[in-house]
């Protein structure tokens, strides 16, 4: 098996594009590196993280696109985020809350930093710039000639307008990972139509198998097919990389909202793919095929219990106070309570209105049967088992002082994985990128800040 080193080094190898040594880590911009590990920067060993030394372009704005590059950098990739040098990502805008700026006073039009753009934007650095000018095109295409990954969620089309297509981009970079997430892919009779978490949620599947029985169809509480998207993209992106080990060629990844959303429905795709018939609707919380298997109210909120088999109907039977439940011949049987889900489960609601959240917990305790209160996320975010996992980490911005945000979740044996940079400020690292990257003199970068070609 290939050592990491070895490893990042047969993958740099496998470029047509020169790759800086990645032996240290240095605060000079023009060593070789992206960028320079700045002051607010967590020190991290030379190759400890998996995706040291690899180069993204990110030309994504809102959520999926983001998501992906965030994940990217958070395994150790360095992470350039191109930004329309105006108004940036449009997530930029999309507040409250907003943290607010160290410096504000009481007339200042600045709201701050939006949280929503703080949340998937962290391990990247800035670059305002316009690639609807003719030098921003120049500049992106110097940039991506040094690049590993370039990652894209414009409309099927749009950047091949301005020279920034995979087609033209491989020209000047065959070892490019070129990725593309759209709403509705690069193919097929959708492809030209804007794709939002919300649409792809309601056309293809998710909606109509989210919410309370009986009632409307909702969408889940996150972007969630955003999100799954960016898990995608990002794990398409690895393959890719792992494949120009074997071919030294790049490639053009294509993702779309629809698809992943599609490939998401797993077990329910599948049920109805076997069975021919439509899908069962909504649930709520409850489970088609077991009983009980649900949320159930308490005094003061909701509790979650599971009793998945006899021997844990049982126990909830035992626990709640009513043992001959169990010999009801209503219930004996999941097969029969599924059946009579309709008398079983309101009796069980009205004993947990008996007692509060905690008092159930505490029933509950150590029994062996699955439970779980039903947590906002305030409380989420301050609960013992986050905490302990490090799932909420202080991070310092140069602009807005310390804010909370949520750690990367997966634990390596060997590596770190973690916050490195804060997530930036619209074009605080476009004179550092030109200058240490690309080798511009101040005078020809100054002159691209007159024209409006970057900021």
């Amino acid at each position: 098996m290939l050592s990491r080193l070895n490893l990042a080094a047969k993958l740099t190898r496998s470029r047509c594009t020169r790759v800086p040594s990645r032996a240290v880590i240095t605060k000079r911009t023009g060593s070789g590196r992206w960028y320079s590990t700045s002051e607010e920067a967590q020190p991290v060993a030379a190759g400890a993280l998996p995706l040291e030394g690899v180069k993204v372009l990110d030309m994504t704005r809102v959520l999926a696109g983001p998501y992906c590059t965030q994940i990217l950098g958070d395994l150790g990739a360095e992470v350039l985020k191109l930004e329309h040098p105006q108004k940036g990502d449009d997530t930029r805008a999309w507040g409250p809350p907003y943290a607010k700026p160290l410096s504000a006073d009481a007339d200042s039009t600045d709201p701050g930093e939006s949280a929503y753009f703080l949340c998937a934007n962290r391990n990247k650095k800035s670059v305002g710039i316009s690639f609807k000018h003719p030098e921003g095109q120049k500049i992106i295409k110097q940039l991506a000639k040094k690049a590993d990954v370039l990652v894209e969620n414009y409309l099927p089309g749009t950047l091949g307008k301005y020279g920034l297509s995979y087609k033209e981009l491989r020209e000047v970079n065959p070892g490019l990972i070129y990725a593309s997430i759209t709403g509705y892919g690069q193919t097929g009779p959708y492809s030209t139509r804007a794709g939002y978490d919300v649409m792809v949620e309601a056309e293809f599947g998710l909606m109509h198998i989210t919410g309370e029985r009986d009632r409307p169809p909702v969408k889940v509480g996150v972007a969630v097919t955003d999100l799954t998207t960016g898990l995608y993209a990002c794990n398409a992106i690895m393959a890719a990389l792992l494949a120009r080990m074997k071919t030294g060629r790049g490639q053009w990844v294509d993702v779309a909202l629809s698809d992943c959303q599609t490939a998401t429905l797993a077990n329910i795709a599948s049920s109805v793919l076997v069975s021919g018939e439509r899908d069962g609707g909504r649930w709520g919380t409850a489970h088609p095929s077991i009983v009980p298997y649900e949320s159930f109210p308490t005094q003061d909120g909701d509790i979650l219990i599971g009793g998945g088999n006899d021997r844990l109907y049982g126990i909830l039977c035992e626990k709640l106070g009513e043992p001959g439940w169990t010999t009801d011949e209503r219930f004996k049987t999941n097969a029969l309570r599924v059946k009579h889900r309709g008398i079983l489960v309101p009796m069980i609601a009205e004993k947990t209105r008996e007692k509060t959240t905690q008092e159930w917990l505490e029933i509950f305790s150590n029994s062996g049967m699955p439970y779980a209160p039903i947590n906002d996320v305030q409380t989420t975010l301050s609960h013992s088992h986050t905490l302990a996992r490090n799932m909420v980490v202080n991070v310092q911005h140069p602009k807005v002082g310390e804010i909370k945000m949520v750690n990367t979740p997966v634990k390596y044996s060997e590596s770190t994985p973690g916050i490195r940079l804060p997530p930036p400020m619209l074009g605080e690292h476009t004179r550092e990128v030109l200058m240490g990257v690309l080798g511009m003199k101040e005078e020809v970068v100054e002159g691209l800040v007159d024209r409006g070609v970057v900021a």
